[in-house]
């Protein structure tokens, strides 16, 4: 229910790769489980939604990509889920209560429920599940940040969980993580790292379960029909990987796809007449942004990866900020579909979300960025570029770009054009998904194409910047966001956390992104509406909530949009997921209860 790392396509670092089918063939990969046939199969009514990003682990405890953490939160429960409107609901928990100095929370864990495997899931679970992200570094990787103010977690009974925390925390209830069980669990931490928990079917408990996942294709997963909240309209759920956008909406058109929920400005304009599909404009609950390298370190401060030391210069950063034209790249990349980037919290949050005043603000004058520069000591060369003073080397950066991403080229594009008239070169280097994330951690870059979706609550979105989530020297525990450390900044972090009143919360939050914005480290480009279309031939219900005057709907929790969608009718749900591509490589799916395969991961645009 916080915030997460959205590395997928139009911006959330968009699709992950797909297996490629011959040009102009059909390539239909399915594994139909032991004693199902194919007649089973066709009387099965399935939802198929394109997933947002590459995914690459089903581990709770590393995972922070929208695709894993889409089926993550469905698949494993926790003590709070947001409802409609983002707002804690019980789930484990059916009720809590703190104590007088708000130190101390009691919950009542649901009684009843049942781990797939039949075992019964009790508040020992969710202690053992809290207990290891406290104490255990590879544990604590994608949540460890939500938890440190933690000081000990109890089951005293089955039914009853005590947390004690060591200052009072007003987000308690925005801080569920994914509870495992841990019976099964508990063998796997020694190799904690290296588990990516593809056993099929994956033990859990939640609306669907995991049964099966195809390398950089698709995961399956079953309703489960006995879910306390309601079971699932359809009996299947298949997230499926493609490798860009445009192939995406390609099989949205052909009907291979009922949902895609990250369609490009340009398609989603495209898709408003197509016969039986409908678009959903959503206000911006995220930011594309640029990440400059300022020096990557450890916790202990050792210098690591190859980052280019002339970005560690504030006034660098900052006249790359002012060449930049925000309003051009929301006008040409998301064809108006958005505003321009700011503070480092999303628009559509306005209880957050911060602007920078008229003295503090910057935008777009080349004039002051050369200016900047020329103060600073880099000169000009004959070729137009400059040279540091110190080592001589000319300021020429790499420009690291998603290769499956139709937006990232777009902007480079424009970077490149707006750098270059103030003295700066940029090598543009389009990498895999995965790779752009692996050389982030080890710093291994200079300056990187981000996006990230928030949740209700900012705290986790707030915590990548914080200095505890460097990487140790030994590599592990990293989930910064740019290697961005200040005390001050880590002082506010840690204030917010203990105010109840929201005002005084909302004040230090702002102080927070005044910090950020300064520092030039995360630029923030622009905050893009939530665009997504749907088969309306073919799901009754998906979507929730009303729009406004503007047509826009609130954010939408997919926890709850997979788990109310409706069939519209069950001849056209029940299909074998066949994709006549046109020139484009995707892989068809037929997709049926007990699909056994490698599962993949998926990011989060936001912790439901």
């Amino acid at each position: 229910m916080t915030s997460v790392r959205n590395r997928s396509l139009p911006r959330s670092i968009r699709r992950g790769l797909a297996a490629a089918a011959a040009l102009g063939l059909v390539a239909v990969v399915g594994l139909i489980g032991v004693g199902s046939t194919a007649a089973s199969a066709a009387s099965e009514t399935t939802l198929t939604v394109a997933a947002p990003s590459e995914i690459s682990t089903f581990n709770p405890f590393l995972s922070y990509f929208d695709s894993e953490l889409y089926i993550l939160n469905s698949i494993y429960p926790a003590l709070t889920i947001g409802d409609a409107k983002n707002i804690p609901e019980p789930y484990l928990a059916t009720k809590w209560s703190t104590s007088t100095d708000k130190l101390t929370w009691t919950f009542t864990i649901r009684s009843g429920l049942k781990w797939s495997d039949g075992k019964p899931i009790t508040a020992a679970d969710v202690a053992w599940t809290y207990n290891l992200v406290m104490k255990n570094a590879t544990a604590a990787t994608a949540n460890g940040s939500l938890l440190t103010n933690f000081a000990k977690v109890t089951a005293p009974n089955a039914t009853t969980l005590v947390i004690t925390t060591k200052t009072p925390q007003a987000n308690m209830l925005y801080t569920s993580i994914p509870v495992v069980p841990q019976h099964v669990w508990e063998s796997k931490v020694s190799n904690l790292k290296n588990f990516k928990n593809m056993q099929f079917p994956v033990v859990g408990y939640g609306p669907w379960q995991l049964v099966g996942y195809k390398t950089d294709q698709y995961a399956t997963l079953k309703a489960n029909k006995d879910f306390f909240m309601g079971a699932p309209k359809y009996d299947r759920l298949v997230e499926q990987v493609f490798k860009n956008s445009d192939a995406s909406v390609a099989a949205l058109k052909s009907g291979q796809l009922e949902q895609d929920a990250e369609i490009t400005a340009t398609q989603f304009k495209a898709l408003k007449n197509a016969k039986n599909i409908t678009t959903y404009q959503q206000e911006p609950t995220g930011w594309t942004g640029i990440e400059i390298n300022p020096g990557a370190i450890t916790r202990s401060g050792k210098s690591i990866g190859t980052g280019n030391p002339i970005l560690k210069d504030a006034k660098v950063r900052t006249a790359i900020a002012w060449a930049i034209d925000r309003k051009t790249l929301v006008t040409k990349v998301l064809d108006g579909l958005g505003q321009t980037g700011a503070g480092y919290l999303p628009s559509g949050y306005p209880q957050w979300a911060w602007q920078p005043s008229a003295s503090q603000a910057i935008n777009y004058d080349p004039a002051k960025a050369n200016q900047i520069l020329d103060d600073a000591g880099y000169k000009k060369g004959s070729d137009g570029i400059r040279t540091d003073p110190k080592t001589h080397k000319k300021l020429t950066f790499r420009l690291g770009t998603h290769s499956d991403t139709t937006s990232d080229s777009q902007i480079a594009s424009y970077l490149e054009g707006w750098l270059k008239p103030i003295g700066i070169s940029l090598d543009v280097q389009p990498m895999s998904f995965t790779q752009l994330n692996a050389n982030l951690l080890k710093g291994d870059w200079d300056i990187l194409m981000d996006a990230w979706k928030t949740g209700a609550d900012p705290t986790y979105l707030l915590s990548i910047q914080t200095c505890g989530v460097l990487p140790k020297d030994d590599g592990t525990g990293a989930n910064t966001d740019a290697f961005y450390c200040d005390k001050s900044y880590d002082a506010d972090y840690k204030k917010q956390t203990q105010q109840f009143d929201q005002g005084e919360r909302a004040t230090t939050i702002r102080d927070m992104q005044s910090k950020l914005y300064d520092a030039n480290v995360d630029i923030m480009l622009y905050y893009a509406d939530g665009l997504s279309a749907i088969r309306t031939d073919k799901v009754a219900t998906y979507m929730y909530g009303k729009a406004n005057s503007g047509g826009i709907f609130p954010h939408q929790n997919l926890f709850y949009n997979w788990r109310t969608a409706t069939p519209a009718a069950t001849k056209s749900s029940s299909h074998t997921g066949v994709y006549l591509g046109i020139g484009i490589p995707v892989v068809a799916i037929i997709a049926a209860v007990g699909v056994v395969g490698l599962r993949r991961r998926s990011t989060a645009a936001d912790r439901e």
